[in-house]
């Protein structure tokens, strides 16, 4: 008994000390494919910041054109949500208030009681204007900075208005100029989400036919990040459906924003039940079971979930993913062939959940879904 508990108390030491390598290399990652969604935004709000300046510094001879890129790049900022509501409410905020606190800096001076006094004008004029939480809070920012900033630092009084104005009038010709398509980033996303979740089952299936602990522990903790990438996803999509509803030239998409809406949400519980499905393989493996039986119909789901992947950024009906799962179902029965014992039952009740939620993904109902189970007819 004793040596057997040192060995499994040892064997736990050792995966639980790859625990923080797993969630570093999700981290780098993930966060390759954030700089790689927000390369061009970024670079376009660089190029319009610098034309900005330019603008107000050879065209208008201001010495020190502070206001014309802050404003540029605080409207469009670093993601591709560039909806002209949006970036006109910043640009508003952040005109009033510069323009708020130039004008009280020629008047009352600088000090503590001017920023508090210019604060609160300029933020209770900016909700006057409009009920956006954006314009208030930058026509506050921009307040408080231009009456801290001393008036030689900058130009003189008023060129910094002018500025902020330039900045602004630049961000909304960039964001009317170069509309982006509210669909592509929901496709994305959504293929990210999948992609992902595909490695995830796929992984787990490996795990599960070699009777592999360390890989299963692993797998769990690449289901455990996906957590932030599900909720970019439902982000992305809130923002789309905005854009759709909002723009009348976007509003013909209206029809395909819903319908990824939908997939997301029955993507999200997949997710999840892959994030289960990771946890409970973990004793299993430790035991060193050979599962193929039910690592096999895993691979199936991850096949499955590639398909589904491609689908969507193709914008086709995902026919053979849907064909590939209604198979996969059929064969999760209350006796899954061969397999038995409570842990590999739980496993196949939640498979039998996760497929479920991807044929709701390929466009069927919930009810439709269902009836492929046996049992369920």
């Amino acid at each position: 008994m004793t040596p057997s508990g040192g060995s499994a108390r040892e064997q736990i030491t050792r995966l639980s000390r790859r625990i923080p390598q797993v969630r570093l290399q999700a981290r780098m990652r993930h966060g390759a494919r954030r700089v790689r969604r927000s390369f061009f935004p970024i670079l376009q709000a660089a190029i319009g910041a610098s034309i900005a300046f330019a603008i107000a510094r050879y065209g208008l001879g201001h010495e020190l054109p502070f206001f014309a890129p802050i404003a540029t790049w605080v409207c469009l900022g670093f993601t591709p949500d560039r909806r002209l509501r949006k970036v006109a409410e910043l640009a508003t905020g952040v005109a009033l208030g510069v323009g708020v606190g130039d004008l009280m800096v020629t008047v009352i001076g600088t000090g503590p009681w001017q920023i508090a006094f210019v604060l609160l004008l300029a933020t209770a004029a900016a909700r006057f204007l409009d009920r956006g939480l954006m314009l208030t809070m930058q026509a506050g920012v921009q307040a408080i900075v231009v009456v801290a900033l001393p008036v030689q630092a900058s130009g003189g009084p008023m060129t910094r208005w002018v500025d902020a104005l330039i900045g602004g009038l630049m961000a909304l010709a960039a964001a009317a100029l170069l509309p982006g398509d509210p669909r592509k980033r929901p496709r994305d996303q959504v293929n990210s989400v999948l992609r992902e979740l595909g490695d995830v089952l796929n992984d787990l299936s490996r795990s599960l036919i070699a009777g592999d602990d360390k890989k299963a522990l692993r797998t769990l903790e690449r289901a455990r990040s996906m957590q932030p990438p599900v909720d970019e996803m439902h982000a992305v999509l809130r923002g789309a459906r905005e854009t759709v509803t909002v723009s009348p030239t976007m509003r013909k998409y209206r029809g395909e924003i819903q319908e990824l809406s939908h997939m997301a949400v029955v993507i999200d519980r997949a997710v999840r039940n892959a994030r289960v499905m990771a946890r409970r393989a973990v004793p299993l493996t430790e035991n060193h079971h050979d599962l193929p039986v039910l690592a096999d119909l895993v691979r199936e789901s991850a096949d499955a979930t590639y398909h589904l992947r491609r689908a969507v950024m193709a914008a086709h009906q995902p026919m053979i993913a849907r064909n590939m799962l209604i198979s996969l179902a059929e064969k999760l029965g209350p006796e899954a062939a061969e397999l038995k014992g409570g842990s590999v039952i739980t496993l196949i009740v939640l498979l039998r959940s996760l497929t479920v939620d991807l044929l709701q993904a390929t466009g069927l109902t919930s009810k439709q879904a269902r009836g492929h189970l046996p049992g369920n007819e």
